[in-house]
């Protein structure tokens, strides 16, 4: 057990959990933290024996004492998932939803160094808990037109403003500033695109970016898309190639994105990392493998802002974003849009709800099998994954019905 944790009681580390998951300045504000500060507060009155069986005392081993983390154990959240999934007569759904506030703030407490494993999270833990009764899946985010809306014109915005700043820079600036504005313009214009894409095509995360552990899925090159054609091959989920629609509002920002970053072969990756460690490690270890010395491959770089840069002009291909990346971008982009997300799992827009989302489009607009073929899946598996739609539209056929009837008693 870590020594933090030995005598610092549950509630000293709510306030922090929550500042760090909450909204807008100081992490106060979002219907995640509340909702998580609503369920953080019964599990710290359960701990303390305040919620229960009149017997239960609560988890620590002298009754009256104030639990600290030194007493938490898997059987500790083995026994509130019990105690949410019998004694609370809540439906099945909602009980997995409250036991995942609990086990994000345990995960949480993990990384924090309060606790040593992530308890909450193994199967033993979790084995009271009821399978989920299917009526809203927690673990299914879907964007709302809204919320597409606001991000799309949120990352719209960033991108014409940082492309602007650079093309707009005097003739006289110096030459790192400028590259330094190119950059942030590249780097503005990627997120664009990338958001377009996941907002739009429907493309699953794993079918446009890389896989480290799947070297197909090595994310898309230039080459894979057709701009003109309004067409883009991925490596699809069903282990084949195939061409996925790229619809008008994607090739805009995907044509400016391309002018800007002019790749200098069709492989550059559409979507390359910025992370600064794994560039500067690819110019090194390229130039190296060139003959570079490694005094000429440090003047070399210190005459670029960024190794981006100096892996466009020497064409040293970088890796895809891995989807682990495309989450972190989307995590700061939901942030710096300040979109309102109540979720249970998600604090911020995931990139499947993108897809998901998508799919509430197509089939409103132009049913199960037409979303089917646009999603790349059965029209099964759509009916099954949208069914509360179906199910939406036969109540009115339903209320229709009835109202003809009793017009006419």
């Amino acid at each position: 057990m870590p020594d933090r944790a030995l005598s610092t009681s549950l509630d000293d580390s709510f306030e922090r959990y929550l500042q760090d998951k909450g909204k807008g300045r100081g992490g106060d504000g979002g219907n995640y933290r509340r909702n998580a500060a609503r369920e953080l507060e019964r599990f710290a009155e359960w701990a303390a024996g305040d919620r229960g069986a009149d017997d239960w005392t609560g988890i620590a081993d002298d009754v009256g004492r104030e639990p600290t983390f030194d007493d938490l154990d898997e059987r500790v959240f083995r026994e509130y998932a019990r105690r949410l999934g019998g004694d609370r007569g809540l439906k099945q759904n909602t009980v997995q939803t409250y036991y995942r506030y609990i086990s994000a703030w345990c995960g949480w407490c993990v990384n924090e160094g309060y606790l040593e494993a992530h308890y909450a999270q193994r199967a033993s833990a979790m084995a009271p808990l009821p399978e989920d009764d299917g009526r809203k899946p927690g673990d299914q985010q879907a964007w709302t037109s809204e919320q597409r809306h606001v991000l799309t014109r949120h990352v719209d915005e960033r991108a014409r403003d940082a492309v602007e700043a650079y093309t707009t820079l005097p003739e006289a600036t110096d030459p790192l500033d400028k590259q330094r504005a190119r950059y942030a313009a590249l780097k503005a214009a990627r997120d664009r695109a990338l958001v377009f894409v996941l907002a739009y095509t429907a493309v699953r995360v794993g079918e446009l970016l890389r896989d480290p552990n799947d070297p197909r899925r090595r994310g898309v090159r230039w080459e894979d898309l057709s701009l003109d054609d309004g067409s883009m091959d991925v490596y699809r989920k069903k282990q084949q190639w195939d061409a996925a629609s790229l619809p008008d509002p994607v090739i805009s920002p995907l044509r400016s994105y391309r002018q800007l970053m002019d790749p200098p072969t069709e492989r550059w990756p559409v979507f390359p990392t910025f992370d600064q460690r794994t560039l500067a490690g690819l110019v090194q270890d390229e130039l190296a493998d060139r003959g570079e010395r490694p005094e000429a491959i440090t003047e070399r770089r210190d005459e670029y802002a960024r190794d981006l840069l100096l892996a466009l002009d020497e064409d040293l291909r970088p890796p895809s974003i891995t989807t682990d990346g495309a989450r972190s971008i989307l995590q700061r982009l939901s942030e710096t849009a300040e979109i309102d997300i109540d979720h249970p799992k998600h604090d911020y827009l995931a990139p499947h709800g993108g897809r998901r989302g998508m799919g509430e489009v197509l089939v409103r607009a132009f049913g199960y099998t037409v979303a089917a073929r646009y999603l790349d899946n059965s029209e099964e598996m759509v009916r099954e994954r949208y069914s509360h739609i179906e199910a939406g539209e036969l109540g009115d056929v339903a209320t229709e019905a009835l109202e003809e009837i009793d017009s006419g008693l």
